[in-house]
Formats: C-alpha cells, structure tokens, sequence
C-alpha cells in the first residue's frame, strides 16, 4: 500500500516538473485620473492588462546537435481593460474615450460608471451612451433617443428615425483624438 502511494505521489511530482511549451508575458498598467467639477471631485482608475501568449515551436533536427532552434510562430496578445469610476468597475473590451468631430463642433466621449457621456465643451450639452447586449449603443440626449455603434475606423455612428420622412437619418461622428 505504501508503494502505491509513493508512486502516485512521484507521478504528481513528476507531471508538474514538464517543461513550459509557451512563451507568457503578462504586462499591467495603470493610469489615475482625477476629475473635479461642479458636481465634486471623481476618481477614475483605468487598468490595462495584456497577455502575450507564443507557443514555442520547434525547428528540424539536425544530426550530431543536441539542440534544436526555436521557429518563429503567431503571438497572441489579449487585452483587458477594467475602469473604476468612483469605486464602480466595469471591464472594457475597447476604451473609445475620445475627442469625436460632428458638424465642426467638438464632442468629449469619456466613462462613467454605466457607459459613456458625450459632452460638447462649449454648449454644456450631454448625452448618454450605453451599451446593449449586442455590442450597439443607445444614445440618449433630452430631446432625441438613437442607436449607435462604432465602425472600424473607431468613428461613431448614430441611427435616428425620423418620423416626418419615415427613413434612418445616419449621423457620423469622426474620430479625432484617441
């Protein structure tokens, strides 16, 4: 009985000694803001995570070597952003916090603890961006109600209907500083 323990003992011991066939590096990095306005004083803590993961792949055999070199194979980067706004942590697949350009007046898109806020700087005008369960946004000002998603260059794009003409009105909000 002994024996049989020392040996699925050594088989554990064993198994966790293999060695590694990844190549890992896992880099975080983090960036506080402070925001004081009328409203008081917010805090927003952003974490960005990114793990490289590479397979270690294996070159031909030569003979008369012991050892074998490495072939260059795909890395696979993962990326994960948290965000803390006032103590409340949403993770974020893609951080679109931005200066967007409509009509050639500025517009602030930045995080709050449910979405985003679209701000206009010189008018006091905000507007609500929240996510839905099928990666479009709502967008919702006082006055108007619109869908919205974000096209690959990173520009936002809202679909209002518009009742007296019965069509989508497409408005395009361009992307001007990440």
């Amino acid at each position: 009985m002994k024996t049989i323990a020392v040996t699925i003992v050594a088989i554990f011991a064993l198994s966790t000694l293999q060695a590694q066939n990844k190549n890992v590096q896992k880099t975080t990095e983090t960036k506080i803001t402070t925001i004081k306005d009328s409203d008081g004083e917010k805090k927003i803590v952003k974490t960005v995570e990114t793990n490289q993961v590479q397979k270690v792949e294996l070159g031909e055999e030569k003979a008369n070597t012991l050892n074998i070199e490495t072939v260059p194979s795909p890395v696979n980067v993962v990326t994960e952003t948290k965000v803390s706004v006032d103590g409340v942590v949403q993770s974020v697949d893609i951080d679109r916090s931005a200066v967007y350009n409509f009509d050639g007046k500025e517009y602030n898109v930045s995080l709050d603890k449910s979405g985003y806020t679209i701000t206009n700087p010189s008018t006091k005008n905000q507007a609500l961006l929240r996510r839905t369960s099928n990666n479009n946004y709502i967008y919702k000002t006082k006055n108007k109600t619109s869908v919205g998603y974000f096209d690959e260059k990173g520009n936002l794009i809202l679909e209002t209907y518009d009742e007296k003409t019965d069509k989508i009105v497409l408005e395009k909000y361009n992307l001007m500083k990440p």
